[in-house]
């Protein structure tokens, strides 16, 4: 039987000690440009990120995603590792230039034909197909002509979204527009780090109210359509004053919130931008962009919040102390740097600021919301003795963060899913490939799959549907 995402609420205790609700989805996500490959195949158009990363000095080592895990020839093979591991869903991307090579006008059906492909066989293997319409790849075609400072590539990502729900909405039940609109607006247009590699602030702000705007636009089209679950993935930032008794610090980190968070969950959930916002973008831009009647089209009705969470944030104000690229505004604000246990990435561990940040969106715009991405970066490889990947500090992360959401929903959250990130090492955007996020680890040479300790951990988790008896590593 296919498990769904569309668990119902109820006014009963959600969970039982270390039980989760029954019906909760357990998951793992991927994105398309970092696991397909076959950059050139099968009519697929460039995106950003093949430019991107085929400029020097923009990933690691001169990494790209050309082959990537190869998915897109083995797919097969990784659904039956998902079946394997008892994945009750699966969140994956549709590359929008498979779909449409130059972001508008003709469709390429082979790239329909894969992802068809795709469905079916994770379907025939029990595991809900969870689409994520966008993750980054835009259509190069676009950037061309001012990618998502664009107001013509929200439309254009409306008519996408159309397309591929006529082929795949007969079976797929969750479309999830965006994934992390922050990512692709601070980073992409603000700091630089990731593909189309801007650095304007300007930029960055037209490129938050246009993704917003697309996302709005694409979900008018999906219910219309008839979707049955709606969604958009953020990756909201868990800050926090540095010193919370210090008013210039809790302002400090009201501007980060803002910029942060705000500036996507207002609009979403209560149809129009914060006002402090709306001042802070209007020194960089005059908002021009922003027209009559926007503000209503993104508060188009959604089900399901997804959220990304990784790493805390937390603030100071230090007069003096330059804006940071990726939040235009933040001005004599410091970013305090990561402290304690952190990953291989540099990210700090704080499973505590998961429940804060579940319970304050809980709180504020009372949305039920799905953990669309949560893991780690750790190296560990095959051990030279038996083989095996032994990677106990993601075990350790997962359990601490599960129960992070154990506590979120002893608070009252409708917290309906998790999705570990991810289900395969891969290419991890301007890091390349020498960061691991996996359950799974890939060999890039041989492509040859190897299951770690933390996977067969997680399945133990999915088939108690709780941490009982699964303890932690170490």
């Amino acid at each position: 039987m296919t498990a769904t995402v569309e668990v119902e609420s109820s006014d009963e205790p959600q969970a039982s000690g270390l039980q989760f609700p029954p019906g909760f989805v357990w998951g793992a996500a991927t994105a398309s440009y970092q696991i397909e490959g076959a950059a050139n195949e099968d009519g697929r158009g460039p995106s950003i990120w093949d430019t991107f990363s085929r400029t020097p000095g923009r990933v690691f080592a001169g990494h790209t995603g050309d082959v990537a895990c190869d998915h897109y020839h083995r797919y097969v093979d990784d659904v039956a590792l998902m079946a394997g591991l008892g994945l009750g869903a699966y969140r994956f991307t549709v590359a929008w230039p498979r779909i449409q090579p130059d972001g508008t006008g003709p469709v390429n059906v082979r790239g329909l034909d894969f992802y068809d492909r795709l469905t079916d066989e994770l379907i025939g293997k029990g595991i809900d197909p969870v689409v994520t319409l966008y993750h980054w790849d835009l259509p190069q075609t676009l950037q061309d002509r001012g990618g998502w400072t664009n107001r013509e590539t929200a439309e254009a990502f409306a008519e996408y979204a159309q397309i591929v729900y006529a082929r795949l909405g007969d079976r797929v039940k969750t479309w999830t527009t965006l994934n992390e609109p922050w990512c692709s607006a601070y980073l992409g247009y603000g700091n630089g780090v990731h593909a189309p590699g801007i650095q304007d602030p300007a930029q960055a702000f037209q490129a938050v109210h246009h993704l917003l705007l697309g996302h709005g636009l694409a979900a008018q089209a999906l219910r219309s359509a008839g979707a049955q679950t709606l969604s958009i993935t953020l990756n909201p930032t868990a800050v926090a004053p540095l010193d919370p008794g210090n008013p210039a610090d809790v302002a400090a980190a009201r501007i980060v919130d803002g910029v942060g968070n705000r500036v996507f969950l207002e609009p979403l959930f209560r149809g129009a931008y914060p006002q402090d916002v709306l001042e802070i973008m209007g020194r960089f831009t005059d908002l021009s962009h922003i027209r009559d009647g926007d503000e209503a089209i993104i508060n188009a009705p959604i089900d399901v919040l997804g959220i990304n969470y990784y790493t805390p944030t937390y603030v100071s104000a230090q007069p003096g102390q330059p804006a940071a690229l990726d939040t235009p505004g933040s001005e004599g604000i410091a970013f305090r740097k990561p402290v304690g246990p952190v990953t291989d990435i540099g990210w700090q561990i704080e499973p505590g600021a998961l429940t804060r940040l579940l319970n304050r969106i809980h709180d504020d715009y009372g949305v039920p919301m799905m953990i669309t991405e949560n893991g780690a970066a750790y190296l560990t490889g095959p051990s030279a003795g038996t083989g095996e990947v032994e990677d106990l500090e993601r075990v350790d992360y997962f359990d601490s963060h599960l129960r992070a959401c154990l506590d979120a929903i002893s608070h009252g959250v409708d917290l309906r899913g998790y999705f570990a990130w991810s289900l395969l090492d891969n290419f991890e955007w301007a890091e390349g490939y020498r960061m691991r996020f996996g359950l799974v680890h890939v060999d890039y040479t041989t492509q040859q799959r190897l299951p770690k300790r933390s996977a067969k951990w997680y399945s133990e988790v999915i088939a108690r549907n709780g941490l009982e008896g699964t303890g932690t590593a170490g």
